[in-house]
């Protein structure tokens, strides 16, 4: 018999356990109907989880050293990950629900096994579909990648820029890396999510394999800026576990 419980176990790494700074979120996924299971990365050794909830606040346990250790590792860089932030006290101030991460310099044959899984490139061959790739520097490597995939590539390189991009005219893809010269890959996604024919993108972050301490802090702050004075409630944030 099938444990329907596993099934719908989320793991929850940086955040502490449920007695602490994470009781708020374990609180919200029980009665969402979800089995919350503090874990760290050992675990992953031997079990797989639904999904994982990875606190990247300031506040965390190294959650974006975390984030690059499963998006490093071949055993787990396909689990899906929902990046949330929250305060110091355990309040959800933010979710932030990119469709996937990749590691920079890309892994072409990773990058065209995850867009074949998840349904992405069944539609290039027969209609003229575009991509988004934002990036400071171009990406050149992430543009041939995409466009070996079927797609026409259009390169932004500001936050702005995308979104002007993205709200002229249809785009099926986006992908941007996590700092820009005007916003972070959040800020902009949450943008994304404020325009109808935005909404929806797939939407796809690129990190840099190995990131310097001072990087990892300069995000923090840029995401910590985004979500200042926010909190969201239990509906609220189980509609983003709904939609994945």
């Amino acid at each position: 018999m099938v444990d329907t419980l596993s099934e719908r176990e989320l793991w929850i790494l940086g955040m502490g356990g449920c007695d602490e700074r994470g009781a708020t979120v374990c609180g919200y996924l029980r009665e969402g109907g979800y089995r919350a299971r503090p874990a760290d990365l050992e675990d992953l050794k031997v079990e797989r989880p639904l999904g994982i909830l990875l606190d990247i606040s300031p506040y965390s346990s190294d959650g974006w050293g975390i984030l690059l250790d499963l998006k490093r590792n071949p055993e787990t860089r396909d689990i899906p990950i929902l990046p949330v932030f929250l305060s110091e006290e355990g309040k959800v101030g933010g979710v932030f629900p990119a469709a996937g991460f990749f590691t920079l310099p890309i892994d072409t044959d990773y990058l065209t096994k995850r867009m074949v899984v998840l349904g992405l490139t069944s539609e290039a061959e027969d209609w003229d579909l575009q991509a988004l790739v934002i990036s400071r520097n171009g990406e050149e490597q992430v543009v041939k990648a995409v466009e070996s995939l079927g797609f026409q590539v259009i390169q932004a390189y500001t936050g702005k820029e995308a979104i002007a991009f993205a709200t002229t005219e249809p785009r099926y893809l986006a992908f941007s890396t996590m700092m820009l010269p005007d916003m972070s890959a959040f800020e902009l996604l949450d943008r994304f999510r404020l325009y109808p024919q935005t909404r929806n993108i797939p939407f796809f972050v690129l990190v840099k394999e190995f990131m310097k301490e001072g990087e990892r802090a300069a995000i923090g702050r840029q995401v910590e800026h985004l979500v200042r004075k926010k909190e969201l409630g239990r509906d609220e944030f189980l509609r983003y576990l709904r939609k994945r």
